[in-house]
């Protein structure tokens, strides 16, 4: 994992920690997807924010006056403030990812993706939903997509596993062990 992603998931465990205690979970979570949407919308706004370039006295400011203009909560700015002390304002975006995930663990929920070889109908994903969530024991909502090169059968990933059951891994599998190689 590089260092980058690691440090991201270090502070958004951190956060999500601060806002546990709080009971502040919903307020920090809608606070990262506002203040990570309206730096993208704002070049400008994400350019002095996100970048080290600029003196942390300066990106202080600016943040304090957008958490005053947008309602950000005091918690969140104060995390904002020690993100630009640390100059890892960089990695909002893999924070809010990170930190959108442990909300959804934590809430019993996780989100997961389907590859097939061919669209499936709603009642072949809900069948697979029902049962990636007896196996994670989460809620599991599913996205799903289609990649013909698997010729049959699907991949599903849920968190950080991969449940493989299409037709190009089996047969790669058979030729491994018709090969001898592994």
């Amino acid at each position: 994992m590089p260092a980058s992603r690691a440090a991201a998931q270090r502070y958004a465990r951190a956060l999500f920690g601060l806002a546990w205690e709080a009971d502040q979970i919903a307020t920090v979570r809608s606070d990262l997807q506002q203040l990570t949407r309206l730096t993208h919308q704002d070049a400008e706004l994400g350019g002095v924010l996100l970048r080290p370039l600029y003196p942390a006295a300066q990106r202080r400011a600016v943040l304090r006056r957008l958490a005053e203009r947008t309602g950000l909560s005091p918690l969140f700015t104060n995390f904002c403030q020690f993100l630009i002390d640390q100059r890892r304002t960089q990695e909002l975006d893999a924070i809010r990812d990170e930190f959108e995930h442990l909300a959804e663990t934590a809430a019993g929920r996780v989100q997961g993706e389907v590859t097939s070889a061919a669209p499936l109908s709603e009642e072949q994903l809900q069948r697979l939903r029902l049962l990636l969530s007896e196996r994670t024991g989460l809620s599991v909502e599913l996205t799903s997509s289609v990649d013909p090169s698997l010729l049959g059968g699907a991949i599903a990933r849920v968190g950080g596993l991969v449940y493989d059951g299409s037709l190009r891994s089996r047969l790669d599998q058979l030729r491994a062990g018709l090969t001898g190689r592994t």
